[in-house]
């Protein structure tokens, strides 16, 4: 018995630490980034890898505003398109999942066969015919563009649907329309809170993708008033002379830290949403 004790003690003690280690494998790359912010392009040349700050962040950050484009404006661009588009995806494939799963309709199986058939189309294969139809609808230097096609997102709409599948009785739905709820009504104020989990796992995976994104506001967004987060750092190393890469860590820790509080926000729903997206009575 204690010979059985004391090895269950061992295996719970070797888990804990490879989970700290690999925790602190996980922070270690971005406390790394968050100290370069603060060091020299010498510093980092020279000791490349430092756990200590030094002190050349208020000139990295005239570096960076020295530039031909307003931080700033970046970070309010970056949070304006990242959050439109979350929204819009987030609500619309809500809404176009419910219509798969609540809804019997004759061509519900072919619709959404159609739904996955497009999910395996990859981005940059339609990206020359996105700018050209963007160009003819004079939609170029705008954010509208990084916003509205977010509402057809078919890999959200298929995780949604999953969802609905494994949490969603169809007679909460019977009982609103019998109480005279409109469909819309039923959607917004029943359908939405029951999919609050999933919802917010996927506000998560959209926020960082769009907030992340380079190819298509780099081939739409030729304004400087327009650029984003991810734009404005890869400008910073454009200098053919000399790159000041305490300025880039500085851009790379501003391009980081929303998606850290989006995160400590809205992480606690990432293992349940997918949890209970898994499983079905």
């Amino acid at each position: 018995m204690k010979s059985l004790k004391a090895s269950t003690n061992i295996t719970k003690t070797i888990i804990y630490v490879v989970c700290i280690f690999l925790a602190i494998l996980s922070v270690f790359p971005f406390l790394v980034m968050f100290i370069n912010a603060t060091r020299s392009t010498f510093q980092i040349q020279q000791d490349s890898v430092s756990l200590l700050p030094s002190k050349y962040l208020a000139s990295n950050w005239a570096v960076f505003k020295g530039k031909s484009f307003n931080p700033v404006v970046g970070f309010v661009n970056s949070m304006l398109s990242s959050g439109g588009a979350t929204l819009c995806a987030v609500y619309f494939s809500s809404l176009t999942a419910y219509a798969l799963v609540a809804y019997s309709w004759k061509l519900r199986q072919p619709f959404f066969t159609f739904i996955l058939a497009v999910l395996m189309i990859p981005a940059q294969v339609t990206g020359i015919g996105f700018y050209q139809f963007m160009y003819r609808i004079g939609w170029t230097n705008s954010l509208l563009p990084l916003i509205i096609p977010a509402i057809a997102s078919p890999s959200m709409v298929f995780f949604m649907r999953q969802y609905l599948l494994a949490t969603l009785s169809l007679d909460i739905v019977n009982s609103a329309r019998i109480d005279g709820a409109g469909e819309f009504y039923t959607f917004n104020r029943i359908i939405l809170p029951i999919m609050k989990p999933a919802m917010a796992t996927q506000a998560i995976f959209t926020f960082v993708f769009s907030w992340n994104s380079l190819f298509i506001p780099l081939i739409l967004l030729t304004n400087s008033k327009k650029y984003t987060m991810p734009i404005m750092v890869s400008l910073l190393r454009g200098d053919i002379y000399k790159t000041e890469y305490g300025a880039v860590y500085l851009g790379l820790s501003l391009t980081v830290l929303p998606l850290f509080v989006i995160y400590f926000l809205l992480s606690k729903y990432i293992i349940a949403g997918v949890a209970l997206g898994a499983l079905k009575e």
